[in-house]
């Protein structure tokens, strides 16, 4: 089981803000290139977030699936892909004015749940590692809309589903 925790100068309220917004997704989750919300009810249960990976010429669209949430304290979600599915878990916890965030990663089905090892998990916590750096700087740009009143920065859009920042809901 890959977990990775990192404090984020910020308040629960303002990672949960980050956290529960799927269009936000791809700018903090490592790997990610676009995401949207195909559901309007994301993170609740059973909702769902599409997300684009690309790498060079090669894209991927996958889904994740909302499995438990407690608004401002706990995310879990299910990333569901050709090769099965993982169990990905956020905790958000108060660490004094700061708050600690947990993340928790392993494969439940198909061969990436069969092949895991102890070096997978290593490549998972270099992941979290980044992707928690990552949530800080999306909730600090998100503190910084907020205060100025500016509009959340939009991607240009090429065409429905495209990976540039269009965003569809099948």
């Amino acid at each position: 089981m890959a977990q990775w925790n990192r404090v984020l100068e910020a308040t629960p309220e303002e990672v949960w803000e980050v956290l529960s917004d799927g269009e936000r997704y791809a700018r903090w989750v490592v790997g990610a290139h676009d995401s949207w919300e195909r559901d309007d009810h994301w993170p609740a249960v059973d909702a769902e977030l599409g997300y684009a990976l690309k790498l060079g010429p090669w894209r991927y669209r996958g889904r994740t699936v909302s499995r438990l949430c407690e608004p401002v304290r706990r995310l879990e979600l299910e990333a569901v892909t050709h090769l099965g599915s993982a169990r990905i878990s956020f905790l958000v916890e108060p660490w004094g004015s700061r708050t600690l965030v947990l993340v928790d990663e392993h494969p439940l089905r198909g061969p990436a749940a069969r092949w895991h090892n102890s070096g997978a998990d290593l490549v998972l916590r270099w992941r979290h590692r980044h992707l928690l750096a990552r949530l800080e700087k999306a909730v600090f740009a998100a503190r910084a809309r907020s205060r100025d009143g500016a509009p959340d920065d939009a991607r240009p859009s090429s065409g429905p589903g495209d990976g540039n920042g269009a965003r569809d809901r099948s």
